[in-house]
This record gives C-alpha cells, sequence and structure tokens, in this order.
C-alpha cells in the first residue's frame, strides 16, 4: 500500500505570507509613530512660544529606507539639539568666566545678527558707553546716558546741550540665570513608544 500526505493549503507559503504582512506592519507602525513624534514634539515647540523655525529643527528618519523589516525603527532628532535640550531641561545658566550675564533690556535693541545683543556689539553700535551701576538688592546694572526714540531704543542725543539726556538701564547683571523648563518631549516620546505595540496590530490585522 503506498500512501501520499498531502497538505493543502502550503504552509510554507502561508508563513512567507505571514511573515510579510509582519514586515509591512511593523515597517508602517514605526513610520507612523516616528511621523506623530516628530508632529508632537513640533507642536511642543511652537505651542511654547519658541516659534516655528525652531519647531522645524525637529526631523524624522525612517529605517530601512527602502523596502520592509520586522527590525523597522524610526529616529526623531533635533537640528538645534542644545537649544531645544535647555528649554527641556530647564537647566541653570552661568558666565563661563565666573563674572556676569549681561540680559538686554528693551532699550537694547537686538543684535543685527538676531538674537540677544551683547554689550560690546551694542557700544559699537550706538557710539554710547557703558557705565557699571551696583546695586545691593536686585540685579546690577549697565547704563548709558542717552535718549530713547519712538521705539523705545536707547540712542544718542542729537541735542548739542544735553537737553532729553536720560540715565537708560541697557542691561541687567545677574550672576546666574534658572532657564524655565518649557518643554517636556520625554512625555511625547513615552507616548510613542506605548503607542508601538497597538500600531503594529492594527497594520497587521487591518
Amino acid at each position: 500500500m503506498k500512501l501520499k500526505l498531502e497538505i493543502s493549503p502550503d504552509l510554507a507559503a502561508l508563513m512567507q505570507a505571514e511573515i510579510a504582512a509582519g514586515e509591512k506592519a511593523v515597517t508602517n507602525a514605526m513610520r507612523e509613530a516616528g511621523t506623530g513624534l516628530k508632529s508632537a514634539w513640533r507642536g511642543q515647540i511652537t505651542g511654547a512660544g519658541l516659534g516655528t523655525r525652531l519647531g522645524n529643527s525637529i526631523r524624522l528618519a525612517a529605517y530601512p529606507k527602502g523596502g520592509e523589516s520586522l527590525n523597522a525603527a524610526a529616529l526623531v532628532w533635533s537640528n538645534a539639539p542644545v537649544i531645544v535640550g535647555a528649554h527641556d531641561t530647564g537647566p541653570l545658566i552661568r558666565s563661563r568666566n565666573g563674572f556676569w550675564l549681561a540680559i538686554p533690556t528693551a532699550a537694547a535693541g537686538k543684535s543685527t545678527r538676531g538674537g540677544r545683543i551683547t554689550p560690546g556689539e551694542w557700544e559699537r553700535r550706538t557710539g554710547l558707553r557703558l557705565r557699571f551701576v551696583y546695586r545691593r538688592r536686585g540685579p546690577s546694572l549697565l547704563v548709558s546716558e542717552g535718549r530713547l526714540n519712538s521705539k523705545g531704543r536707547a540712542v544718542a542725543s542729537r541735542a548739542k546741550s544735553g537737553r532729553g539726556l536720560t540715565t537708560v538701564p541697557i542691561f541687567l547683571l545677574v550672576p546666574q540665570v534658572k532657564l524655565r523648563k518649557r518643554l517636556d518631549l520625554a512625555r511625547d516620546a513615552e507616548r510613542a513608544v506605548d503607542g508601538v505595540p497597538r500600531l503594529i496590530v492594527a497594520q497587521w490585522h487591518g
């Protein structure tokens, strides 16, 4: 007697199809999780008033670049890690040389390079000299003798008589500054990681 065993459907083909479905599910789930985390981080940054430019520093890369894999991964990072990290941790900032941190007032204006202006740049730009004023209570000051223009900026007086001159605080001097924590990136990252299994199941059996 001759017996012949046939398995229908083909188990090998079914297993291969299931593996392919798994690779697609994991790859799509990781891309979706990465996209969601990138959007969440950008939303946090812009929502904290830090601007769309800093928000757009958040980038996403999905692996593998082509094809699908059970080991697929997503990487979300910032092109400005120092700035984003500072707002995420709220560090204590001290002067490098142990002296003062100069915090510009509204009368100082902004740097021509963007951002905060330094005392040296302010003196070069205005032609005015800064004078140190020590205060026992509260921050000490760098002040200048000038006038305020229509924008509230300190400028040199045009009057030869000195009429309209006033002592204007240009910089506050402090030994250190505690930066307020404005972001919680770990919160969104943990949510993204916790949601990956659900995304894989939804993609696999969707």
